[in-house]
């Protein structure tokens, strides 16, 4: 299992020393929550944050791209430090195209669904996938509740992958996940899971992750995920 924090939980009153605790606790994700206003509610931040975080952390920065047209804007998180990009089907016609241009660019490529979206529409994109994130909220706010459904949800998907080809692709889940539901949550098939105030909220960040990590205690480890423990940020995202 891999744990990404998400950002939009820490303190952002000193996010240097946030992203410093992080790493001494043993995270390695970092998870970026970049909202548009128009795709969700809510506006949060872009490329200008992720590059003045980025000289500070050696973190893997994990850019959920939550914004409409999101083709418009892989140079510019590239150039900002980021290590991969996820795109919401929902907000790109041609997500194909742009998740073969995030490949190009040298990061890792995801598309994210949200909790409404059929995983049918992930079966044609799956080998262009390295990740795919199933939203078990509705996207634009933290601290909701979890949805139920998303586990029937996880095993479909990681079913799909497989059919498709892309068995070594990770599933990520975001929304509600904490260590009373991490164990449900890798037994049905996620690889990776975001928590924003369920990990922020708790100090010592090293106690908290172990909590997160104790769900994954004696469990086989798939060959992506495997693989996916190896990636590191390359400084050379940031220099193109």
């Amino acid at each position: 299992m891999i744990l990404s924090p998400s950002l939009l939980s820490a303190d952002f009153s000193c996010l240097a020393e946030e992203l410093a605790a992080l790493e001494a606790a043993g995270v390695t994700w970092l998870h970026l929550d970049v909202m548009d206003g128009a795709f969700v509610p809510n506006i949060t931040f872009g490329p200008p944050l992720i590059k003045a975080l980025r000289p500070h952390s050696g973190l893997f920065f994990d850019v959920h791209l939550m914004v409409e047209e999101p083709a418009r804007y892989l140079r510019d998180f590239k150039e900002a430090g980021a290590d991969l990009l996820v795109i919401h089907a929902e907000a790109d016609r041609h997500a194909q195209r742009t998740l073969t241009e995030i490949r190009k660019l040298g990061l890792k490529a995801g598309l994210a669904l949200n909790p409404g979206t059929d995983l049918s529409v992930a079966r044609w994109l799956a080998p262009d996938l390295d990740l795919l994130l199933l939203m078990s909220v509705n996207p634009g706010f933290s601290g909701q509740a979890f949805i139920p459904q998303t586990y029937e949800k996880i095993r479909a998907a990681r079913a799909l992958l497989a059919e498709a080809g892309a068995a070594g692709a990770l599933v990520q889940v975001d929304g509600g996940a904490c260590p009373e539901n991490a164990a449900a949550l890798l037994d049905a098939g996620a690889d990776v899971l975001v928590s924003g105030s369920a990990f922020f909220g708790h100090k010592p960040y090293d106690a908290r992750l172990a909590a997160f990590m104790k769900a994954a205690e004696g469990r086989a480890v798939r060959p992506g995920l495997r693989a996916a423990r190896a990636w590191r940020h390359a400084a050379s995202n940031a220099n193109p």
